[in-house]
């Protein structure tokens, strides 16, 4: 199917946490537009590989511990070798600590921070050197939240990463935009993934977070998906450090 503008044919994709929730979403979406993932995690995705099967896309895996800044480097570096140029990449992975402000231990903050801002950054900077190199155009997107613009509650690090991917987004928007690298960022509102089940098992959370979404229901991966790949595609070649919430509603409430 010929998507014109929104189309990802014969690109490749590089996708952090691609074997479940918003990962596995934005791969399956980035399949269906003709793009090729290469999917990064600790853990196996086999089933996003099938299900990237399925729909006739080509997937690889790639595994890595997103923890360590210097293994993500090696890994981004042996890959655009391997699977050749990347023409994309998705800084999707993270992970959420909820604790009390008062309880919260640095080890809480550190781990937060280094996979989900400390990373992203650093695998934005190999994309970065690897494309100003070969004077070759990249699409750079990461995974913000809402939490990129309010405060939340519980989540220290978390906010705090959040904050920092957009800062970041937009810094490099700054420098990389006259070079033909596009630097943007989707900011998911709640979306039923691993990382929410908590909320969504809580009654009057659950209750008190639908009742402010406009749209009455929580988002589900394909929606972020679908998102990302609008800001892969060339349709938002004129796009540069912009974020765009996919929430429901959520901000205009």
């Amino acid at each position: 199917m010929d998507l014109g503008a929104f189309s990802l044919s014969g690109k490749t994709v590089m996708v952090t946490g691609a074997n479940t929730g918003i990962g596995q979403g934005i791969a399956l979406s980035i399949g269906r537009a003709g793009g090729r993932v290469i999917g990064v995690g600790r853990s196996s995705m086999e089933e996003t590989a099938s299900l990237m099967v399925g729909q006739g896309a080509d997937f690889a895996e790639v595994r890595a511990d997103l923890g360590s800044t210097k293994e993500a480097q090696a890994m981004f570096d042996g890959a655009w070798d391997q699977h050749g140029p990347i023409d994309g990449l998705v800084n999707n992975a993270g992970i959420i600590k909820r604790v009390d402000a008062v309880d919260f231990t640095e080890a809480d903050w550190d781990q937060v921070m280094d996979i989900n801002l400390k990373t992203m950054f650093f695998l934005a900077q190999s994309l970065g050197r690897r494309a100003i190199e070969a004077s070759r155009p990249a699409r750079i997107v990461n995974i913000a939240s809402m939490l990129s613009f309010q405060g939340g509650i519980r989540v220290a690090s978390y906010t705090a990463s959040k904050s920092g991917v957009l800062g970041i987004t937009r810094l490099l928007a700054n420098e990389w935009a006259a070079k033909g690298i596009n630097v943007n960022a989707v900011a998911p509102g709640y979306i039923e993934t691993n990382n929410t089940e908590a909320l969504r098992n809580d009654p009057d959370r659950s209750a008190s977070i639908l009742g402010r979404i406009p749209a009455g229901r929580w988002g589900v991966p394909s929606d972020i998906g679908d998102a990302a790949v609008f800001l892969l595609a060339p349709a938002s070649n004129y796009m540069h450090g912009a974020v765009i919430p996919v929430d429901g509603g959520w901000l205009a409430r």
